[in-house]
């Protein structure tokens, strides 16, 4: 009976040592690409933590998997929408008119300048990004969003281009539909759409 007592001594602590501690309701984060990229439309089917309902020669229709955890916070009068599940701030709503692609990147840079929300490091988001926020039902009006955010910007650019085996296509860039969940590439010169701005939230 000694013996066993023994045993059970050294053998218990060494269970509770390789055991991994996890704590209650923890979740690991989801990274996603947070720089710029050039992709074709094969390359886009393949991007991660989407569901894809259907592809199509332009890009998808579909919506993200992720289970986000969203919280609204004003910071200096500003509106951002903090995501726990990726790490990201998100400017609440963006910009109030329609701009084409490089427009965007000057809009960009103002908003940098004035430093939103106490931030200086604002940038349009990835495909991956931006994707991320497409739900699979209508939960903001009529977008595929959640209410935490503005409904005004229905469509947003990225700040990924588009590129293309077939040279006589249009130089274009991905972005993101909320009206009817689709990610695709339009013309970077002459399509105008609006902006939602990201950054790290470290």
């Amino acid at each position: 009976m000694r013996k066993y007592l023994i045993i059970l001594i050294l053998i218990i602590p060494f269970i509770f040592i390789s055991t991994p501690i996890i704590q209650s309701g923890e979740k690991p984060r989801i990274n996603l690409r947070p720089y710029y990229k050039e992709l074709s439309v094969p390359q886009v089917h393949e991007i991660p933590n989407v569901a894809i309902r259907k592809k199509e020669k332009w890009g998808f229709h579909g919506h993200s998997t992720i289970d986000h955890d969203f919280h609204l916070k004003t910071i200096n009068d500003d509106k951002v929408v903090i995501d726990h599940a990726t790490g990201l701030m998100w400017h609440q709503s963006g910009s109030d008119k329609y701009l084409s692609w490089k427009r965007a990147k000057k809009w960009i840079e103002d908003l940098n300048k004035k430093g939103y929300a106490g931030f200086q490091d604002w940038r349009l988001p990835t495909v991956e990004e931006a994707a991320s926020l497409l739900e699979s039902d209508r939960k903001n009006g009529n977008l595929h969003i959640d209410p935490v955010f503005d409904k005004k910007q229905w469509s947003i650019w990225t700040c990924d281009s588009h590129i293309s085996d077939d040279s006589l296509s249009l130089n274009g860039a991905w972005r993101i539909s909320f009206s009817d969940g689709a990610v695709s590439w339009s013309s970077n010169s002459y399509d105008l759409f609006y902006i939602r701005p990201v950054r790290l939230n470290k």
